[in-house]
């Protein structure tokens, strides 16, 4: 399809294009897609999981920055009314307009060089999407899913985990994409809390988490000293001999309610 449209993947735009049809096939089922739903896939690539999608019986609006892979998936599903091709950077695309008062979900293979910030953006501001079921890539996943006390949890761990659970489902081999990537990729599910969504940055929380993080291996007197007076730590009962990554959600959250 690439040759025939005189078109191949860009490398500056982390264009890994899923194209083995049991690997898309299962990304729906896993991601329990159901008939009538709006899913907003990003960076849908050659059209592989976006025919999946709508096969499934969901309204998918595809978002695909590169503007010939757009139009390519535009004319694939042209007269589609299931199938909505928006030509656009995804970090510029106002989601929760797109979704408008209706709940929605994202299920997409993610461009390797935007997940993180992306994913990001979507749970800070569309309340909207309710849970977030993507192919990034398997280190990414690892540190989006890893509760504190693990070696792969870092600050995003604990910003994901303010919004909602996050879970790894499953490794995903290199061959299923072309071109091969150099690592492997795994699908991960974000599902937002219960109730009223959680919804903006909140701070001082987050610029602790981050003050944290950023020198990972000092204790939090050392690392927070600049934001958070050591009697502060002390004040809510988390020794500041402690390390950032042994630090919980909610310790985290009683630290930036003392402040």
């Amino acid at each position: 399809m690439l040759t025939a449209a005189g078109l191949s993947p860009k490398r500056s735009r982390g264009q890994n294009f899923l194209i083995d049809p049991n690997t898309t096939r299962r990304i729906v089922e896993l991601a329990r897609v159901e008939a009538g739903e709006h899913v907003i896939e990003v960076g849908p690539g050659l059209g592989a999981l976006t025919r999946q999608l709508r096969d499934a019986g969901a309204r998918v609006t595809a978002i695909e920055i590169d503007s010939a892979l757009a139009a390519l998936v535009a004319q694939t599903f042209h007269g589609d009314p299931m199938v909505r091709v928006i030509n656009d950077d995804a970090r510029s695309v106002d989601i929760a307009a797109v979704t408008g008062d209706e709940p929605a979900r994202v299920v997409a293979n993610l461009p390797y060089n935007v997940a993180t910030p992306l994913l990001m953006d979507i749970l800070a501001e569309a309340a909207q999407v309710r849970s977030v079921f993507v192919m990034v890539q398997a280190e990414v996943a690892d540190r989006l899913a890893a509760p504190p006390g693990t070696s792969d949890v870092g600050g995003v761990s604990l910003k994901v985990a303010w919004y909602g659970n996050a879970e790894v489902i499953r490794r995903v081999p290199p061959t299923v994409f072309y071109p091969k990537p150099r690592v492997d990729s795994a699908l991960v599910r974000i599902v937002r809390h219960p109730g009223a969504p959680r919804l903006g940055r909140p701070e001082p929380l987050f610029s602790l988490i981050e003050a944290g993080y950023k020198q990972r291996r000092k204790t939090l007197r050392r690392s927070l000293s600049a934001v958070c007076p050591t009697d502060v730590i002390e004040s809510v009962g988390v020794d500041p001999g402690r390390r950032a990554e042994t630090v919980t959600l909610q310790e985290w959250e009683s630290l930036a309610a003392a402040l």
